[in-house]
This record gives structure tokens, C-alpha cells and sequence, in this order.
């Protein structure tokens, strides 16, 4: 236990002081993170153990995705957004139904052991981009404005549009549909995922500012305290939004936009205090990644595998 904790500790002090340079390369941090994981894993050198299980490996995840949506948002330029919104518009009313469209039907071609509900369960899972993976684009500032803010509002709200779509598939397959049939079964998903989702990040990061305002004017809020507020606000409006069976990620994602719209001029002090837990938390999912899941999953990688990924992640989604 005590080498593991000092080969991610050494690992992560040693990246921390390299980031800066890495971010000027084409390689990111997940790829270096789960480049890492795979060589220090059983896979490797043996020095990092897959001891965790997938319920606790799912809330590591979750949580990190709650993170970075809200930052994400927090950091949108609305203005920008305000100008340029029918490019996310498209991305989300039009590319990603394609996505998932042309994603079946690859996926029918190349897999012959798959049915047609499994060919689009598969689809839908990979149409959405993550919005982890895409921090380094939205982040570059090389890449003009409106198209940073368009790929940002679309990676925050594809996850929660995918998943009300992924559950009607999930029960087309195990024939949970019910009296009304296909139609109605979808509007409902839709409209409680991305309703309830609506409702609580507005709710709760509205009342959050409030008491972020007042702890500010009477100055309860000391230095050490600022890293906490943006870290609980995402992770309430995420937990609140997914136990009331709505979307967590839609939940996080409006909460952000709202932080970044209401508390103004506090915004980036606040959020950058919270920037460094996210990375932590990423650093140790990318890793875990590395280790236990490509380790688990190497067995299974045929040629039609590789290549169904390589066309999810280019040809499918640049069509």
C-alpha cells in the first residue's frame, strides 16, 4: 500500500513540475496519466495494483466529471457563447444523432455477433465526447474563440442527452418499454433527465452564490476555505440531480454557467482555487484507467475492436 501511495505521489510531484511544458505538445495529460498507469501497472513494472472495484471506480469518475464540467462552465464566456450558439446548436441537434447514426452502422458491419438494440447501445455509449479529454482544446487559446466556447457547451450537455437515449435503448433490449411503446417512453426520459437536471443545477448554484456573497461581505471565507466552495457546489449539484433521477451532468454543467454568470468578478479566484483538486482527481482516474481497466480489457481487443475505436474517435465524428 505504502509503495503505491509513493509511486503516485513521486508520480504526481514530478508531472507538476512538467505540465506547463507538456501542454505545448500534442500529448495531454490523460494520455501521459494512462501511459503511466499501464507501465507502473500488472501490465508492466507491477508497482500499482488494480485494487478497486467498478462501483468505487464509477464515483471516482463521476465526481471528476462533475469537476471539470462546472470549472468548464464557470470559465464558458457567455458573450462569445451568446454569438456564436448555433454552432454547439448543430454539434448537438444534428451531429450527435449522426454520431450515433453512423456509429450503428458500423458497427452492424463490423461486429456479426451483435444485434441491432446491442449495435446501438454501443453507439450511443461513444457518441459523446468527454469533456476531460477535450480540456486541452477548450483551454488553448489558439483556437478561435466561438469554437472553444461551441465545443465546450456541447461535451458539457452530450453526456446528458446520451444518457436518457442509452436507457431507452438499454430497454428496447430487455422489453421494459411499456403499454405506450417506444415514443413515449423517450420524451419522458428526456424531459425528467434534462428537466430535473435544469431545475436543481439552477436551484442550488443560485442559493450557493447567495451564501458565497454573504460569507464574502462579512469575510468568513478565508484563504484557506476559498479551494472548497466550487469543489461542493459541483459535487451537490451532480449527487442532487442524479438521487432525484435526473442528470448529474447537465446538473453540474448549468450549475457552472451559472456560478461563472452570477458571482462575476469572483469567478476565477474561486475557480481556480478548485482547478487543482480536479486535476488531482483526473490524474488518478487516467491512472487507474492505465492500470486496471486496459490491463482487464486487453484479452478482449480484437481487429475489429481497434478499428471500430479508431473510426469512433475520426471518421465517424468528423462525418
Amino acid at each position: 500500500m505504502y509503495v503505491e501511495l509513493a509511486v503516485l505521489a513521486i508520480f504526481a510531484f514530478f508531472y507538476s513540475t512538467i505540465a506547463g511544458a507538456v501542454e505545448k505538445t500534442p500529448i495531454t495529460g490523460p494520455i501521459v496519466f494512462t501511459a503511466f498507469g499501464l507501465i507502473a501497472g500488472p501490465l508492466g513494472m507491477g508497482w500499482l495494483e488494480p485494487d478497486i472495484n467498478n462501483d468505487e471506480l464509477k464515483y471516482l469518475a463521476d465526481l471528476t466529471l462533475a469537476f471539470v464540467l462546472f470549472l468548464d462552465a464557470a470559465n464558458a464566456d457567455l458573450g462569445v457563447l451568446r454569438r456564436s450558439f448555433r454552432i454547439p446548436g448543430r454539434m448537438l441537434l444534428l451531429g450527435l444523432p449522426g454520431v450515433i447514426g453512423l456509429g450503428f452502422v458500423v458497427g452492424v458491419l463490423l461486429f456479426d455477433g451483435l444485434t441491432w438494440i446491442e449495435a446501438a447501445i454501443l453507439a450511443t455509449t461513444l457518441a459523446a465526447t468527454d469533456a476531460a479529454l477535450g480540456k486541452a482544446v477548450i483551454g488553448n487559446k489558439a483556437v478561435p474563440a466561438q469554437v472553444r466556447e461551441g465545443l465546450n457547451v456541447e461535451s458539457g450537455l452530450n453526456d446528458g442527452l446520451c444518457v436518457p437515449i442509452l436507457f431507452l435503448f438499454i430497454a428496447l433490449a430487455l422489453g421494459l418499454t411499456g403499454e405506450g411503446g417506444a415514443g413515449p417512453l423517450a420524451v419522458r426520459l428526456v424531459v425528467q433527465e434534462v428537466g430535473i437536471g435544469l431545475l436543481v443545477g439552477v436551484g442550488i448554484t443560485a442559493v450557493g452564490v447567495w451564501l458565497i456573497r454573504v460569507g464574502q461581505q462579512h469575510g468568513w471565507i478565508t484563504e484557506v476555505w476559498a479551494q472548497l466552495p466550487v469543489v461542493t457546489l459541483s459535487v451537490a449539484c451532480f449527487a442532487v440531480a442524479q438521487s432525484l433521477h435526473g442528470s448529474g451532468y447537465i446538473a453540474a454543467f448549468v450549475g457552472g454557467m451559472l456560478f461563472g454568470s452570477l458571482a462575476k468578478e469572483s469567478t476565477h479566484k474561486l475557480v481556480l482555487a478548485a482547478e487543482g483538486t480536479a486535476e488531482l482527481f483526473a490524474l488518478l482516474i487516467w491512472i487507474e484507467f492505465g492500470t486496471a481497466v486496459i490491463g482487464w480489457a486487453w484479452d478482449y481487443v480484437t481487429w475489429q475492436v481497434l478499428l471500430y475505436a479508431v473510426l469512433s474517435l475520426t471518421l465517424i465524428r468528423i462525418l
